[in-house]
């Protein structure tokens, strides 16, 4: 069954996983509301959160369902397995996201973030049917996956469970054909089982919205006034089978740039489609550590290491030998886990959607702790 209801005018989809924050870290509720009234003005209708996301379901009852009539938006959340003790526990997050949210029912609910350390626990939890219930019930309108996991896996899934109207998958223009998360390929299976599509990751976590100085200077060189940003949601909006590209938008200011191409979207035109070959070409010659900053890795960290942070202070000193180093690492590890205290129990890696060798990576970090 086609979930495309026709109440999606926009194909851009407002993600609330990087909210703005407050000085105190909260969400700061006064600028997202701002953002939704000008996402809505510009006829976005698809908000999508998660009951992993810190503060978010409480931000979005008060900035958007408090504000709106339940049927002029469409609001999508999630279940994490991971998160939870017992199959008792993972359930009862439904309807601590419909408490949280306010919503009375979700248009969307997502099993999330399936991938091979995680995706047989939704099995034994018993969660695919308890969102087949959920829809019964009518609190549920339309329920699918998103999904961080290899082709092989997205087959499976698909098979073992056809009755999934939809998949989000992690798209963007460094990971179409990247060996390690095969956007491309899953995108292709999802076509072929005319599963439609939402898209995460466009930007890549941010790395796409300032990307390197060679790939900014492909860009550069159109010169035509486009932020970095828009070729990555352009090169993905342009797919076929999709329901919406996510953003997640932190600032009114990235809202007005989204909404400055995608308000009346104009797919890539063939030269563009060669201009972002050439950023692919750039991208795969450069070694920086592709890490979106998404915290999966430091949720059951034993050790309390701050892995994108310091992942971030590699990156900056690989691209800038004047970077202070030893300081910046200083800062992100204060009161918090160092690199060097990594026990390579490997819960980060078997949690990181990027497949990261993240063990690797922080024995290579050791040396920022003398730099």
């Amino acid at each position: 069954m086609s979930v495309f209801t026709g109440k999606e005018k926009l194909k851009l989809g407002f993600g609330l996983m990087r909210l703005p924050k407050n000085d105190d870290d909260t969400i700061d509720v006064a600028q997202t509301s701002q953002m939704v009234d000008r996402f809505i003005e510009a006829g976005g209708t698809y908000f999508d959160t998660a009951f992993a996301y810190p503060g978010s379901e409480e931000a979005i009852r008060q900035a958007l369902v408090e504000r709106y009539p339940r049927d002029s938006y469409t609001l999508a959340s999630k279940i994490n397995a991971a998160m939870a003790s017992d199959a008792e526990d993972c359930r009862r997050q439904f309807e601590t996201s419909l408490e949280r949210t306010g919503a009375g029912y979700f248009d969307y609910y997502l099993i999330h973030a399936v991938q091979r350390s995680n995706y047989l626990k939704y099995e034994d939890y018993g969660i695919w049917e308890f969102v087949r219930q959920l829809k019964e019930k009518g609190l549920i309108r339309h329920y699918g996956f998103s999904f961080h996991g290899d082709p092989e896996l997205l087959e499976w899934m698909l098979a073992k469970h056809p009755d999934a109207e939809f998949v989000q998958l992690q798209i963007n223009y460094a990971d179409w054909e990247n060996p390690g998360v095969r956007s491309h390929t899953n995108w292709e299976i999802c076509r072929q089982h005319e599963k439609p599509v939402v898209v995460m990751e466009p930007v890549k976590g941010g790395i796409l919205a300032d990307p390197i100085d060679s790939v900014k200077a492909i860009f550069d060189r159109e010169n035509n006034g486009m932020s970095y940003s828009s070729w990555a949601v352009r090169f993905v909006a342009s797919k076929e089978n999709l329901l919406v590209v996510l953003s997640g938008m932190s600032s009114i200011q990235q809202m007005e740039d989204n909404l400055s191409y995608m308000k009346d979207f104009q797919p890539l035109s063939e030269h563009e489609e060669e201009v972002i070959r050439e950023a692919q070409e750039a991208l795969n010659s450069d070694k920086s550590i592709a890490c979106t900053g998404c915290r999966y890795c430091t949720k059951g960290c034993p050790m309390g290491i701050p892995i994108p942070d310091i992942f971030t202070v590699l990156n900056r000193r690989k691209g800038s030998p004047e970077f202070r180093t030893k300081r910046e690492y200083a800062i992100v590890t204060e009161g918090k886990g160092k690199a060097s205290e990594c026990l390579q129990c490997g819960q980060c890696e078997a949690a990181c959607p990027q497949h990261l060798p993240i063990i690797e990576l922080l024995q290579q970090s050791v040396s920022l702790e003398q730099a």
